[in-house]
């Protein structure tokens, strides 16, 4: 699964996703974690009410299942779980590897049911009906 990470250091939650200077993504299972890539947004990042802003990360996060992030506005929050990604809002700057970790611990045992969802992002759906007698 991939994992979507606002900051503006690298190195830390620590950003707005409107305004939020890089989106780095890793990929994470049970057995661990791998960097994939860092994308830079530079330009204007203010908080502006420009939504055209958002258009860039959100294409770049469309294949993640979680994005982690500082703060998030109503409309951007919509727009990411349109695209089927849960958003997560840390309460302060926390360091990306931190969360990989405790991440990691919890893909190991039972993930509570919005992890679980996550998880099955892109996986094609199965239903197992029993005939009626």
């Amino acid at each position: 699964m991939k994992i979507a990470f606002a900051t503006q250091d690298k190195e830390r939650v620590d950003a707005h996703f409107g305004w939020a200077k890089y989106i780095a993504i890793y990929e994470i299972n049970a057995e661990g974690y791998r960097y994939l890539e860092t994308h830079d947004f530079g330009g204007e990042l203010a908080e502006d009410g420009n939504e055209d802003k958002l258009a860039p990360k959100l294409d770049v996060i469309k294949d993640c299942a979680i994005v982690y992030v500082a703060a998030i506005g109503g409309s951007a929050a919509a727009r990411v779980v349109a695209t089927k990604i849960h958003p997560v809002k840390v309460p302060g700057p926390e360091p990306i590897l931190d969360i990989l970790d405790k991440l990691q611990e919890v893909l190991k045992g039972t993930p509570p049911p919005w992890l679980r969802k996550a998880l099955a992002k892109g996986e094609e759906r199965t239903y197992d009906f029993e005939e009626e007698a």
